[in-house]
């Protein structure tokens, strides 16, 4: 077996010191470019951290952040953006944008979109036409680095106001409605007292139990005046039965 010799630690590497990451706040966004925030030390031959720093710094987890579907009436101002103002932050400049879009249809295969003019961040239908149906494809481009950072597809369904009302409550039947006002009325339900419900149920079973005692005396009273009216009646000889 090869035994491993001494091994000497040069002077300068003894007293050298490293800049390190000691703790870091998770991704602001789940796709695209966002921020952390980062505490880094440095540390010493000793393990001692000394001219400790928090800073925000850019963070990237996935740049494919799918699709958002869209639906609008025609004659109605609509617009999307590919980031956000929390996103940019002070670096607007730091990004470009670069459109693409896919007309009339509803759909992720990049080989059916064709370039689409525009130079912001913000696509503005003001009004919207049934003519800018599709999907538009938008990649942001961290400008440093010139890396696409993020991608985003807007599914955009325009159509007629004569056709379809979006207004889906005033469709609602009088039992949605009421299940609706249920529903906002079930926390104050919760909130009532666990033994006034058993007292009201007792004082259902107890009502419930007067009446069928109440029922059968009743029954046993017109059953005993039938059975003596039989009995006691004239019969056809014209003497009662003793």
């Amino acid at each position: 077996m090869a035994s491993i010799g001494t091994i000497t630690i040069p002077v300068k590497l003894r007293t050298a010191t490293a800049r390190v990451s000691i703790s870091s706040t998770s991704c602001s966004v789940t796709c695209g470019m966002g921020y952390k925030v980062e505490e880094t030390c440095q540390i010493g031959p000793n393990g001692e951290r000394r001219y400790c720093d928090i800073q925000k710094v850019e963070c990237l987890t996935n740049w494919i952040c799918g699709m958002l579907h869209f639906t609008i009436l025609v004659g109605k101002p609509f617009e999307f953006w590919c980031l956000s103002p929390i996103e940019i932050g002070p670096d607007i400049q730091s990004f470009s944008y670069s459109w693409r879009l896919a007309r009339g249809i509803i759909t992720t295969d990049d080989a059916l979109f064709k370039p689409f003019k525009t130079t912001g961040f913000v696509i503005k239908l003001s009004p919207a036409k049934e003519y800018d149906a599709g999907t538009y494809r938008c990649d942001v481009q961290f400008m440093r680095t010139y890396k696409i950072v993020k991608r985003i597809y807007f599914g955009v369904r325009v159509i007629p106001g004569h056709l379809v009302d979006l207004n889906f409550d005033k469709f609602l039947t009088l039992e949605q409605h009421l299940e609706s006002e249920n529903e906002k009325n079930q926390q104050n339900v919760t909130n009532v007292p666990v033994q006034e419900q058993q007292q009201s149920w007792r004082q259902r079973a107890l009502f419930v139990f007067l009446i069928g005692i109440g029922s059968g005396v009743v029954g046993g009273i017109l059953l005993h005046n039938i059975f003596y009216y039989l009995v006691k009646v004239p019969n056809n000889y014209g003497y009662v039965e003793e």
